[in-house]
């Protein structure tokens, strides 16, 4: 995957140097690849090629970067530190950083549209738009302002869950249908997949969560405790470490339970949700 992004960010000798620079500052040499992973297992599944796979997987990873870019800005988290070294923004600046984010997201489109991804024009469109939902308002970027304007605010769990289903969830969804959709699956082993991410991309947040209280800042490669520190509602300060591990433990098992059927193919899926929960706990 890390030779695959570094073919498909543009060059750092190519003008703009010092954004592509730090573009690729932003995306190479760090983080566990998750979304990536999750297009290349759901691939499998679906009995795809690897080269469209990459392809796709590029561009779930590019989105991510993005957001991590614009999260850390002094307007959002404010943070100094990500995958172990300065954000781009102290590495650079704030100026660059935000042209960073911009240009990382319009370059995972442009990879969307410019590669054959799939059996048919029209089922890539449906990539294209499932990763432009899975970005926008009414996933990522909605998620993220429904963050901000919960700071200092106790929600309940299921307006927890809506926040975390569109800023971490969305994301992962879209991982793995945009690996499943450069195949060819039926709508009821689609829907399965459907279940299976939506379960893994609530896990994930929560084990973010239980991690960003119990972890150090060495292992989490960004700053440990920011969250209680900026006053946020996460699923630790709502239920406590021990209840949003087993709210964990229960994701993972309902995203295991709706990989049964898949057999052998789904392997992989099943290994990334044990990762995702088991990781740190």
């Amino acid at each position: 995957m890390e030779q695959v992004l570094a073919r498909t960010l543009p060059a750092a000798e190519i003008v703009p140097q010092r954004l592509h620079a730090a573009m690729r500052y932003a995306v190479l040499g760090g983080g566990k690849r998750v979304r990536p992973l999750l297009v290349f297992a759901a691939g499998e599944v679906a009995g795809t090629h690897a080269d469209r796979l990459e392809i796709a997987a590029a561009a779930v990873e590019m989105i991510h970067a993005y957001s991590l870019v614009h999260d850390d800005l002094p307007c959002m988290d404010d943070d100094v530190l990500r995958r172990g070294k300065p954000t781009v923004h102290v590495e650079f600046d704030e100026a660059t950083a935000l042209l960073v984010g911009d240009s990382l997201q319009s370059l995972a489109f442009q990879l969307l549209a410019q590669y054959p991804l799939a059996h048919d024009a029209h089922k890539q469109l449906e990539m294209v738009t499932l990763l432009a939902v899975a970005a926008g308002s009414r996933g990522m970027a909605g998620g993220q302002a429904i963050d901000l304007a919960s700071v200092g605010k106790t929600l309940s769990l299921p307006e927890l869950e809506l926040m975390h289903i569109h800023k971490t969830g969305a994301l992962i969804r879209a991982a793995v249908m945009l690996g499943a959709l450069c195949g060819e699956l039926s709508a009821a082993k689609m829907a399965k997949l459907d279940h299976f991410a939506k379960c893994i991309g609530l896990a994930f947040q929560v084990v973010d969560d239980v991690l960003d209280a119990e972890a150090s800042t060495a292992t989490l490669g960004k700053t440990a405790g920011k969250d209680a520190q900026q006053n946020k509602p996460t699923y630790v300060s709502l239920l406590g470490v021990a209840q949003a591990k087993a709210l964990a433990e229960r994701l993972r098992q309902d995203a295991q339970d709706a990989l049964d059927g898949f057999g052998a193919k789904a392997q992989r899926l099943r290994a990334l949700a044990d990762f995702i929960v088991l990781r740190s706990f």
